[in-house]
C-alpha cells in the first residue's frame, strides 16, 4: 500500500482535476443553451425555405435545365463539407464524426463517388483527414461559439462556385445532427446538386401564387441562398452539438473524479489507521522491554 505523503499528492491532484473539468462544464452549459436556442429558431426557417423550394421548383419546368445548381451528371468528383470542433474535450463526439466521414471517404463505398476532395470546418477535423493525404479545396477553423451567416457564407460560396464551373459533381455536407443534450447523431447531407422537396403542401388546395419577375428568376435567386441556409443550418447543429457533448463529458469527468476522490480517502484513513496501530505498537513494546 502506498503511503500516506503519496496517497495526499494524489487527491490534491484529482481535486485540481475535478476544479477544472467542473468549470469547463459551468462554461459548456452556459454556452449550450444559447448554441441550442439558436439551432432550434433556425429549423421552422429552413423548412418554409424548403416548401417554397419545392414549390417553385414545381412551375419553374425542367430541373435540370432551370439552373445549373440542378443540374445532376455523373460522379466522378465529390467536395464533402465537413464540420467539426476546434477543440477536444467533447467525449466521444469527434471520433464518431471522424468515423463517419472515414466511411464515406476511405470506406468501400468511397469508390462510387470518384475522386474525393474535403473541406474541413474545424481544425480536428482536418488535423484528422490530413495524414490521409485527402485534397483539401480550403480549411476554415475558428468560427466562434455564435457564427453568423456572414462567417458561414465562405464555405457554401467555394462549394457553388466549384459545383457551377464543373470541378465537382456533388458536395455532401457532413456534421453532428443535435438531437437533444444527450444524443448528437452523425448525419450525411447531399447539398448539390440541389434536390428540391416535393411541391404537395405547397401545390395542393387553390393558393396560386404569383412570381414576379418570373418563377425562373425567383428560383435562380433563392438556389443559392437555399444552399447558403443549409450550411449555416449546419454549422448551428454542430455548435449546439458540441456544446452539449463537452458539457455532458465534463460533468461526466466531474462525477468520476468525485467518485476517485473517496475512494484515495478511504485508502488514506486505512493507511493512517495501519500506521497508528503500527506506531502504538511500537511504543507498547518498548515500554514493556524497558519494564522487563
Amino acid at each position: 500500500m502506498a503511503n500516506t505523503r503519496e496517497i495526499r499528492r494524489r487527491i490534491r491532484s484529482v481535486e485540481n482535476t475535478a476544479k477544472i473539468t467542473n468549470a469547463i462544464q459551468l462554461v459548456a452549459a452556459s454556452k449550450m443553451r444559447r448554441a441550442q436556442d439558436r439551432a432550434l429558431q433556425a429549423r421552422p426557417y429552413a423548412e418554409k425555405m424548403q416548401a417554397v423550394l419545392g414549390h417553385l421548383s414545381g412551375v419553374a419546368g425542367d430541373p435540370d435545365t432551370a439552373h445549373p445548381l440542378l443540374e445532376r451528371r455523373e460522379i466522378n468528383e465529390t467536395t464533402v463539407i465537413l464540420i467539426t470542433p476546434d477543440r477536444g474535450l467533447c467525449g466521444g463526439l469527434i471520433a464518431n464524426l471522424e468515423r463517419h466521414t472515414g466511411e464515406i471517404v476511405l470506406g468501400p463505398e468511397a469508390g462510387g463517388s470518384g475522386d474525393i476532395s474535403m473541406i474541413p470546418v474545424g481544425r480536428k477535423g482536418g488535423d484528422y483527414f490530413q495524414r490521409f493525404g485527402i485534397n483539401f479545396r480550403a480549411s476554415f477553423q475558428e468560427l466562434g461559439d455564435y457564427p453568423g451567416l456572414a462567417e458561414t457564407q465562405p464555405i457554401s460560396r467555394i462549394a457553388i462556385d466549384d459545383y457551377t464551373e464543373g470541378r465537382v459533381d456533388q458536395v455532401l455536407l457532413v456534421y453532428a445532427s443535435f438531437i437533444n443534450t444527450v444524443s448528437q447523431v452523425p448525419v450525411t447531407v447531399p447539398i448539390l446538386p440541389v434536390e428540391p422537396p416535393p411541391s404537395g403542401e405547397e401545390s395542393s388546395g387553390e393558393t396560386q401564387y404569383i412570381f414576379e419577375p418570373s418563377p425562373q428568376e425567383v428560383l435562380a435567386d433563392l438556389l443559392p441562398r437555399y444552399v447558403d441556409l443549409l450550411v449555416y443550418q449546419a454549422v448551428l447543429e454542430a455548435a449546439a452539438s458540441e456544446q452539449s457533448a463537452r458539457m455532458v463529458a465534463m460533468r461526466n469527468a466531474t462525477d468520476a473524479a468525485n467518485d476517485m476522490i473517496a475512494d484515495l480517502t478511504l485508502v488514506y484513513n486505512k493507511a493512517r489507521q495501519e500506521q497508528i496501530t503500527s506506531e502504538l505498537l511500537d511504543i507498547t513494546g518498548g515500554v514493556e522491554a524497558l519494564k522487563g
